[in-house]
């Protein structure tokens, strides 16, 4: 007769219940920790951007994954218009840019993005008033397709004020042209009234000027103009003697007496 050596050994079944829990607590676990494994990209935006008509925009967008930008890494960027309605993807990025060829963003769209350095930014040349609105920038970089993806950016566009702008050009034509064209203007009316000025001049007097002989209510007598060599050659004989005549004869007092000074 054989004996079993184990017979002592008692065999326990699990228990259903304890089981079923396992089951719920590791899929839970599982759950939760991986998507934090594969799914850590983050992309972000400005809330707001405001610009004028007619400037150039950035719409900015970075983003940050876990695993190195691959050719499969895609960015894309809509557009959905302040009135409302269904977004509109107008740029695509997947190795290469591809640019709206047709539509309200037609040649309008360049493209500044940098993907190694986490950059998918792009430029909106010509801002309208009809590109008010949410643009949306979504990057997929596998295995990297989850968590936050996306980001909304609202552009303001405003009519542009119009004002002077004066330049470094501008500034130093005004310095060098204005006094210089006073100055041209000046010398002009001093040429065409030079008679005019000098006749008032002689004109006025002052209240104070005295010539010399008025103090004493005495009007002083014009010299008398002496005679040239050529005055005395044309000369008679009887001219000479009387002109040497009147030279020899002292000078008469008419009320004071010239100064020998």
């Amino acid at each position: 007769m054989r004996v079993n050596p184990f017979s002592h050994i008692k065999m326990h079944r699990p228990r259903q219940g304890n089981t079923a829990l396992n089951v719920v607590l590791l899929l839970y676990l599982v759950g939760f920790f991986a998507p934090s494994l594969v799914s850590s990209i983050s992309v972000s935006t400005p809330a707001e951007l405001h610009a004028s008509k007619g400037d150039s925009v950035t719409l900015s967008c970075t983003f940050k994954s876990t695993s190195r930008p691959t050719s499969k890494m895609t960015v894309d960027w809509s557009y959905r218009p302040q009135s409302g309605g269904p977004p509109l993807t107008f740029f695509h990025f997947s190795s290469r840019a591809f640019l709206p060829v047709d539509g309200q963003f037609a040649g309008r769209v360049q493209w500044e993005g940098i993907p190694a350095r986490g950059e998918a930014s792009i430029i909106l040349i010509n801002a309208t008033l009809n590109d008010n609105g949410t643009y949306t920038c979504s990057v997929r970089n596998p295995p990297d397709v989850h968590g936050s993806p996306t980001s909304y950016t609202v552009l303001t566009v405003t009519p542009k004020v119009a004002s002077i702008h004066f330049t470094d050009v501008a500034v130093l034509l005004a310095f060098v042209l204005l006094p210089s064209t006073i100055i041209t203007l000046i010398l002009i009316a001093r040429i065409l009234c030079p008679k005019k000025q000098r006749d008032q001049s002689k004109a006025y007097r002052s209240p104070i000027e005295v010539t010399e002989g008025e103090e004493y209510g005495i009007h002083p007598i014009p010299k008398e103009k002496k005679a040239s060599c050529c005055d005395l050659y044309m000369m008679d004989s009887e001219d000479e003697e009387h002109y040497y005549e009147q030279k020899k004869r002292p000078p008469t007092d008419e009320g004071y007496a010239e100064s020998q000074c």
